[in-house]
């Protein structure tokens, strides 16, 4: 158990689309400018957030999902990221959707895993983002309410976001003087700064590339000349010291055995424009489980990494990208022989539709017998998944909680070993191969709350007989 005093705030909102994202990822920036390490957070499961505070940020922006990681491990993650790689000098976590509005699923309590289910675990101080464009003296009622409604919560300040003018401006200000919470900045509605969207969210960063950069570096400097900066600084000191022991990977996995050669497999993970949805603990998970994990770009590379036994392909966009994807002959050919060479595939969302036969007629890596299409109706949620069939990721029985987003449909849903069942709905998935080595489905995980995963899958990658690809030297 140690003792850690890091500086931190959270900032929430009264509901989604108050500009959270533009704030935080704003502050981060400006923080960062100032020559600030600063550890980026957000609460969730969502990964496109993420992309852009580590942009800001120049280390990984990290999920506190208590949910997908559990209650025991939201301190020791938030903890975790603080001191990776180095210890930070402030920690920024964004909320997610209303600050108190969480999971909807029978098995927790309301409000589980919101944004003030997480300041309150962390100790943290609330920095309330409202969305001042449409409102003038009924801000106070609304932050006054935010600020009263639970008591182990502190609202320590307001950003006024979207506001329309000086007028404006000197209007909130007044009305909030009675509230008994510090105004902390306004910032103005520049349509300039919005950052582009489309049918799940948020284009990634890794997408918008020179692009993603120059926006973030201008969300800085507005966050820097709206925004009392020193004055969130001041109020995160105030955050108390923080009990816990940070969390360590290699404490969570049992160790494989080298290969035959006498050396660590070679685990790919997927990344690129086409596959930007991972969690930086999954890459940890499987480095201290024994692997040497490199990247692979389905968009750009054409043959696997050198001494590829195993793959990782987690979520992303590749039905925007599936012309290139499908174009790029090499690299899913290369995939295919993995799968039948016995080498271990775990795919999650964006990976199932890759290793389908097609995706929106594109012809994909052909590794499952399922065709891909685009669907009108968004799926999203929590799920509490239990696994159907061994395989190279978890054994039968085993129990997950995750969850779905997209906006696709497979044909059929499952094979005839399926990989998961939740609630009443049915087999998910599909685990294929000759050593049931494939595993594939809409169900994102972060192995941080299965870790065992993790061991399981660098061991099946150890067991594969020769290095199946020699195309190109790990990077």
């Amino acid at each position: 158990m140690v003792s850690t005093g890091i500086p931190r705030i959270v900032l929430g909102a009264p509901s989604s689309n108050s500009g959270k994202t533009s704030i935080a990822t704003g502050l981060i920036a400006a923080l960062t400018a100032r020559g600030l390490t600063v550890s980026p957070h957000k609460v969730g499961p969502d990964y496109i957030d993420p992309g852009y505070h580590g942009l800001a940020a120049g280390r990984p922006g990290r999920n506190l999902d208590p949910w997908l990681a559990g209650d025991e491990r939201l301190v020791p993650l938030f903890l975790h990221g603080a001191l990776t790689p180095t210890p930070a000098d402030v920690a920024v976590v964004e909320g997610v959707m209303g600050l108190f509005d969480g999971a909807s699923h029978a098995s927790v309590a309301p409000g589980y895993g919101s944004t003030a289910y997480v300041a309150a675990a962390l100790r943290a101080p609330v920095v309330l983002v409202v969305d001042a464009s449409s409102q003038a003296r009924s801000v106070a009622a609304v932050v006054h309410g935010f600020a009263t409604f639970d008591p182990g919560v502190r609202i320590g300040g307001v950003v006024l976001n979207r506001v329309g003018s000086d007028r404006h401006e000197a209007i909130l200000r007044e009305a909030l003087g009675a509230a008994g919470v510090p105004v902390l900045g306004a910032v103005r509605r520049i349509e300039a700064l919005q950052t582009p969207s489309r049918h799940l969210g948020l284009v990634p960063a890794a997408e918008r590339s020179s692009e993603a950069v120059r926006t973030v570096r201008a969300l800085g400097a507005v966050v820097e000349s709206s925004i009392d900066v020193d004055a969130v600084l001041r109020l995160a000191g105030t955050a108390p010291d923080l009990d816990g022991v940070p969390w360590d990977p290699a404490a969570e996995v049992t160790r494989a055995p080298l290969t035959a050669e006498g050396t660590r497999p070679v685990v790919a993970v997927a990344g690129g424009a086409a596959f930007t949805f991972g969690y930086a603990e999954t890459a940890e998970l499987l480095a201290a489980a024994g692997a040497d994990v490199v990247v692979v770009d389905p968009l750009r590379d054409q043959a696997l990494p050198a001494g590829t036994r195993a793959l990782v392909v987690g979520g992303g966009f590749p039905e925007v990208h599936a012309s290139a994807l499908s174009a790029n002959v090499g690299l899913r050919t290369a995939i295919a022989e993995l799968a039948a060479a016995g080498g271990p595939i775990a795919a999650e969302c964006a990976g199932l539709l890759y290793l389908a036969r097609e995706l929106d007629g594109e012809p994909m890596c052909g590794v499952l017998d399922t065709a891909a299409a685009m669907h009108p109706r968004l799926t999203l949620g929590y799920r509490s998944a239990v696994a159907l069939s061994d395989s190279a990721l978890a054994p039968a029985g085993t129990r997950v909680r995750g969850h779905e987003f997209h906006r696709t449909r497979t044909g059929p849903g499952a094979g005839a070993t399926p990989a998961w069942q939740w609630n009443a709905e049915g087999p998910e998935g599909f685990v294929a191969g000759p050593q049931a080595n494939v595993h594939a489905s809409y169900l994102h995980l972060n192995w941080a709350g299965s870790p065992a995963m993790a061991g399981r899958f660098v061991a099946a990658a150890a067991a594969v007989p020769v290095p199946l690809h020699a195309s190109r030297a790990p990077s």
